[in-house]
């Protein structure tokens, strides 16, 4: 459970980095995937789950 915790921590700073650096980029950023096809959203998200799971696999083995 501490390494749940730990995660979403460090999803949170990651976040805050991003709009306390360069809000104006982020919101840029916001704005193109507002415009991406629901499919290819879901693509990238699938993508990034799996990408995350090995990270996680291969470190935690």
């Amino acid at each position: 459970m501490g390494d749940l915790i730990v995660a979403a921590g460090l999803v949170l700073v990651i976040e805050g980095l991003i709009w306390a650096l360069s809000p104006a980029t982020a919101l840029r950023m916001l704005a193109a995937a507002g415009s991406l096809p629901e499919a290819m959203l879901r693509r990238g998200g699938v993508l990034a789950v799996a990408l995350g799971f090995v990270l996680v696999w291969l470190v935690r083995g």
